[in-house]
């Protein structure tokens, strides 16, 4: 049963919180914190939830600025750190409701994984571990684009433009593909502002895995046509194996839990958790 609240941030701006919380009788593992992509919401990840309750953890995700239920127009973004500031709000509020044995973990999609990465990635708050799914730490920018980007940010950060995505790439299934296009809270913009973060946070989280200290699960799509899946290799190449867990499905497309073959990437999620949390 999945439970709809609306979380005030530090700014007065409200945010879309869903919660997935574990019935009275069963005991808490850990809780995991759901951080979306671009373009989607938090509400995509039901699935995934009921699996992790499954499991024994609670789940808790949010809409991000500018993104579905929560406030800011679609894909805009007011300041540079704000979805990292918005996270850091919201882990907060979760660990106060939590006690201080008990762990929290951050999933990331996509931009969501970007965003949760380089969060660990600055310190910003404690968390005990992080997954990255198809995380955007290299967004695979072509020429024009990387002069828009050099240019766009200064002089017309909140102009809000198409993302260029193509959707029939989110995953073989067909089904999934024509939910995403006939949803009402998906949508195609990102202001400049949004997409120099992407560009400048992607190799700033890369160039930070040598030293990484937080328990990691890296899963990333090798058919990914969204973002490059270089990056992910990159990360895995410099990171300590002892620390990330990497693995790339080289089939899969850039949704990777709901792609046709997801019960391997559900398999891997929750033999890495088994491994950090008593059963």
């Amino acid at each position: 049963m999945t439970r709809l609240s609306t979380f005030t941030a530090l700014d007065g701006e409200n945010l879309a919180l869903q919660d997935w919380p574990l019935p009275d009788n069963v005991r808490l593992r850990g809780v995991v914190l759901i951080v979306h992509g671009l373009g989607e919401y938090a509400g995509r990840y039901d699935h995934v939830a009921e699996q992790l309750n499954g499991w024994g953890f609670a789940v808790r995700s949010y809409d991000q600025y500018g993104h579905g239920e929560s406030g800011g127009a679609r894909g805009a973004l007011p300041t540079t750190m704000r979805l990292l500031e918005d996270l850091a709000d919201v882990v907060d509020t979760t660990r106060h409701r939590l006690r201080d044995e008990t762990p929290l973990f951050l999933l990331g999609h996509s931009m969501g994984g970007l965003v949760a990465g380089n969060f660990v990635a600055r310190g910003i708050r404690r968390v005990e571990g992080l997954i990255m799914s198809s995380p955007a730490l290299d967004p695979g920018l072509g020429v024009l684009q990387k002069l828009m980007l050099a240019v766009v940010p200064r002089i017309a950060p909140d102009l809000c433009v198409g993302n260029g995505l193509d959707p029939q790439y989110l995953s073989h299934d067909a089904a999934v593909v024509k939910a995403y296009k006939e949803d009402p809270l998906c949508h195609d913009r990102i202001c400049g502002r949004l997409a120099s973060f992407i560009a400048k946070a992607g190799p700033e989280t890369v160039a930070r895995a040598p030293k990484w200290r937080v328990p990691t699960l890296l899963m990333y799509a090798g058919s990914d046509r969204l973002v490059n899946p270089a990056g992910s290799r990159a990360f895995a190449a410099a990171a300590p194996k002892e620390v990330v867990t990497s693995h790339c499905f080289e089939q899969h497309y850039h949704e990777i839990f709901n792609e046709v073959d997801r019960e391997p990437v559900f398999a891997m999620l929750r033999q890495w958790l088994d491994a950090r949390c008593a059963a």
